[in-house]
């Protein structure tokens, strides 16, 4: 069943990593951004997952609750939240019934795990976005608020804190665009930190400038880590072209 925005989001009650379950409906008074994500461990959820837990500050101030939902049991919800350092919002466990929310929503898929798909419910319970993603892509962030602007009234002197110009971003030698849960990221820190190469470091999760400046270099798409070595961009952790671009100068 497709859902249209509009209309009443159909309610729910499902456990969550945090030890408590949670309906929707007794959220009303806030606005909610429901992500259903196909699976726990994955690369491309490991990387979207993180992100609304960097923005939770930024989400507090809106008055927005994040329910992150797949179809993974408890268990394995808690274990990833810590192995990701901790997330702070509900991960909804839609394990049994299996699927019964994602099929209430219209994105469960035939084998049992749900689309990658945002929906934004207002604070009256009216489904207000819907946005059923391509599954290997992560959603940009960006979209996202742009959407709870239209919605959220004084919403945009909120969010300014995320954005700068692009000549205030770092240049020259080594900068580093990364997120602080990225494995190549990890190890990029630590190639750099062994090879006693100076550095500095922009946090694209909270930095929406410089996270619109990574997928521009990466053709749409959000690879980290990304370097600008002077200027020459590298996408992901290439050892090789870092010995080429920074050791062998």
């Amino acid at each position: 069943m497709k859902l249209n925005t509009g209309i009443q989001a159909p309610d729910f009650t499902v456990p969550a990593h945090l030890g408590k379950n949670v309906t929707l409906s007794l959220l009303r008074g806030k606005t909610v951004v429901l992500a259903f994500y196909p699976a726990a461990w994955t690369p491309v959820c490991t990387g979207q997952i993180p992100s609304y837990e960097a923005l939770h500050d930024t989400f507090t101030k809106l008055d927005v609750q994040v329910l992150g939902i797949s179809t993974d049991h408890v268990p394995c919800l808690r274990a990833w939240a810590e192995s990701l350092g901790g997330i702070n919002y509900p991960l909804l466990s839609d394990f049994w019934p299996h699927g019964a929310v994602a099929e209430k929503y219209g994105v469960l898929k035939d084998d049992g795990h749900s689309e990658r798909a945002l929906f934004i419910i207002d604070k009256d319970g009216i489904l207000r976005y819907i946005d059923v993603h391509d599954i290997d892509e992560q959603p940009d962030n960006e979209v996202l608020l742009a959407e709870l602007k239209k919605i959220i009234p004084d919403a945009e002197s909120k969010l300014r804190h995320l954005y700068q110009e692009d000549e205030d971003l770092p240049s020259g030698g080594v900068v580093i665009y990364c997120t602080p849960w990225c494995p190549s990221c990890r190890e990029a820190r630590a190639w750099l930190k062994e090879n006693n190469v100076p550095y500095k470091e922009v946090d694209i999760s909270t930095n929406l400038t410089a996270a619109r400046k990574v997928r521009s270099w990466g053709n749409g798409y959000q690879i980290t880590p990304t370097f600008d070595i002077d200027g020459q961009i590298v996408l992901d952790f290439d050892e090789n072209k870092l010995n080429e671009l920074i050791l062998k100068q």
